[in-house]
């Protein structure tokens, strides 16, 4: 370690703290220039240096009355800002009876590195460490301090001539991917620059910058908090408008010290295991792929399903040895796995691994904060009977009711017991494009053979309306859904049409209704689907999609279960999810993960396939226990060309029924 480039850092983030602090004492100074200018007036006239007849009175009247607002304004502003609650992040406190070894691996660490030792350790689902301040009244008492355990230390280049009480260590939030992948080693290598942050946050100015600007911050997010009255909305923008001008003017000085804490303590670090850091900072990259690849395709699902797995830090390391096994550039990693693993530093690693767990559903997918009936665990050997089928089975049912509000008629052999079940074969001939048909026909030709009008059984629901058909008209027109009385019957196994019956329910707004009123384009945003026939299917699945989502997004996460105490978060559930892990499926995403759902359905009701978990690619379909690879190509075909004959093809090779019925949810 090099003292000198610690003094550096160290100084240069002190001497921007105090820039900070300047930037505080003039707003100070400002807000008592009109008082001194009243004192002195008052004084003035009172001992006779100031003399004056009407104006003077008025002068004296108009600056005191001045200087009482401005010192009420800054009293109240003054107020808000001490009083308002800093951001803190949403964490699992780790109490130091549930991890004494890792406290005292970081209480050694922080030895080696003479700074301050931790308060508190807490972990985030994320793959990222740092020190957090909670020394703010708002934020409850203070968790016992490692201080008082291995004392307080300063730092070169940061001594002060002014005595202070000597500041509470911020709290160590690791990531617990972190803790589950990396071995003991490397942790230490990967927090000795996080823990060498302890002592430049012990620095009276640098503490005392950071307390301004987390207060100015805490202030304009009350000021832009809603549900207040117009009075109180009034005066706290106010208290916005004063603290945004002075973040802008101190927001240099403050990042410019930030970076001189981060040199000041990578610098320190530099003199625990600088070789191993080197190493680690690779699993970190590793860690963190392998954790968004598991967030999105694997626990994603599970969470739309109403389901959250309860191991996913265990679920990292499963993953990464998976990547280890297919991708030659990772075969070194796994060797690593023999050595002693981070999360041995825990008593209960399992309980610790369903609370971060439990929190990464509520932050990344907006789940409720407590297990309920809706919102169950779910260990990973039960995963695929629990989510992977329920999910499949739900997508089929939900793509048979978009066809049965359509008017599809069910395509099964007359006189079986199995007439009007819901079978591939379905929709396989629906969004099947004929080359020999044009699209207008296929729409609205009516008068076709065995074209039919669809049975309604009971009045139609308040979203299933009737229409009258409309053509597309000219080539220059917008293609309009066409009315359930004019699609054509769809054949039945054997080729001849009218074998099937129709079958209606009301399920949210219809497709027809939706394209009929141009609230769903003919063609999705990310490519062209087949043609009008497919669009109107996705129009149906996205609207089937939303009313469910937002019936979902009506139902109250609850507040039983929140953290409290210091780690009790300003989020609420109307904030929720902070960091939504994929934007909205697309229309033709959807149409493709449901029609790749159905043939799952079929598979695995036809020729004894079974659903399967992938570490890195989430749901997949086993047949024969081999893993099938090559269907989503083949469904893109069908969505988006019309052209079933690549997807029958593998149907027929894999033993796969299309026109059997299939069990639904």
């Amino acid at each position: 370690m090099t003292g000198i480039g610690v003094e550096v850092g160290a100084q240069a983030a002190r001497s921007r703290a105090l820039a900070v602090l300047r930037i505080r004492s003039r707003a100070l100074a400002v807000a008592l220039l009109p008082a001194a200018v009243a004192v002195v007036l008052l004084v003035g006239r009172s001992t006779g240096h100031i003399s004056g007849g009407h104006w003077g009175v008025v002068a004296r009247w108009v600056v005191s009355c001045v200087a009482v607002v401005v010192l009420l304004a800054a009293a109240g502003i003054a107020l808000v800002v001490a009083g308002a609650r800093p951001a803190v992040s949403p964490t699992v406190p780790i109490a130091e009876d549930a991890a004494p070894d890792l406290y005292r691996m970081v209480r050694d660490l922080a030895d080696r590195l003479d700074v301050p030792a931790p308060s508190a350790i807490a972990l985030t689902p994320d793959c990222d460490s740092w020190l957090e301040d909670r020394t703010h009244p708002a934020h409850g008492p203070p968790l016992r301090s490692l201080d008082e355990i291995s004392g307080s230390r300063g730092i070169r280049g940061l001594q002060s001539s002014r005595q202070h009480r000597a500041p509470t260590a911020p709290v160590l939030v690791i990531g617990s991917p972190f803790l589950w992948w990396m071995r003991v080693g490397e942790l230490r290598a990967v927090l000795a620059p996080v823990v060498a942050g302890t002592g430049p946050s012990a620095h009276p100015d640098i503490a005392a910058a950071r307390r301004f600007v987390r207060g100015l911050d805490a202030a304009v997010a009350v000021s832009a908090a809603p549900g207040r009255g117009v009075l109180i909305r009034a005066v706290l923008s106010g208290v916005g408008r004063v603290a945004r001008l002075l973040l802008r003017s101190c927001r240099v000085h403050a990042e410019e010290m930030e970076r001189g804490v981060a040199a000041a303590a990578a610098e320190r670090a530099q003199a625990v295991d600088y070789g191993l850091r080197i190493v680690a900072q690779e699993q970190v990259g590793l860690a963190y792929a392998g954790w968004d690849r598991l967030l999105t395709r694997v626990a994603l699902p599970a969470w739309r399903m109403g389901r959250w797995p309860s191991r996913l830090d265990a679920g990292v390391v499963a993953a990464l040895t998976e990547l280890s096994r297919r991708d030659r550039l990772a075969e070194g990693f796994a060797s690593r796995l023999g050595e002693r693993p981070a999360c041995d530093l825990l008593e209960e690693p399992g309980a610790v691994d369903e609370a971060a767990s439990l929190l990464a559903a509520r932050l990344f997918h907006g789940g409720p904060a407590a297990p309920g009936p809706n919102w169950a665990p779910v260990n990973w050997q039960d995963y695929p009977d629990e989510v992977v089928d329920r999910k499949w089975r739900s997508d089929a049912a939900r793509l048979h009711r978009a066809l049965d509000a359509l008017g599809v008629h069910h395509t099964t052999r007359t006189g079986t017991s199995d007439a009007g079940g819901p079978t591939l074969d379905r929709v396989l001939k629906y969004l099947t494009v004929r080359a020999d048909t044009d699209e207008g026909d296929a729409v609205a030709g009516s008068d076709r053979p065995g074209a039919s009008t669809p049975r309604h059984d009971g009045p139609p629901g308040p979203h299933l309306r009737e229409h009258g058909a409309e053509g597309t008209g000219d080539g220059g027109s917008a293609p309009h859904a066409p009315d359930r009385a004019a699609v054509p019957e769809a054949p039945d196994a054997e080729g001849d049409p009218g074998a099937g019956t129709a079958h209606t329910e009301a399920v949210g707004p219809s497709a027809a209704d939706m394209l009929a009123a141009g609230a769903v384009p003919a063609s999705d945003e990310d490519g062209a689907v087949a043609g009008v026939r497919t669009a109107a299917l996705v129009a149906g699945l996205s609207a089937e999609v939303a009313w469910e989502e937002s019936a979902l997004a009506a139902v109250p996460g609850g507040s039983a279960g929140r953290p409290s105490g210091p780690d009790r978060t300003v989020w609420d559930d109307v904030l929720l999810p902070l960091f939504p892990l994929q934007p909205p499926r697309s229309g033709r995403e959807l149409l493709v993960d449901h029609v790749a759902a159905m043939v799952c359905c079929a598979a695995m009701d036809t020729a004894g396939a079974v659903p399967g978990l992938d570490w890195l690619d989430g749901p997949s379909l086993l047949v024969r226990d081999e893993r099938a690879t090559d269907l989503t190509p083949r469904v893109l075909t069908l969505v988006e060309d019309g052209d079933p004959e690549p997807l029958r093809a593998w149907l027929l090779h894999l033993g796969i029924r299309a026109e059997k019925p299939v069990r639904l949810v």
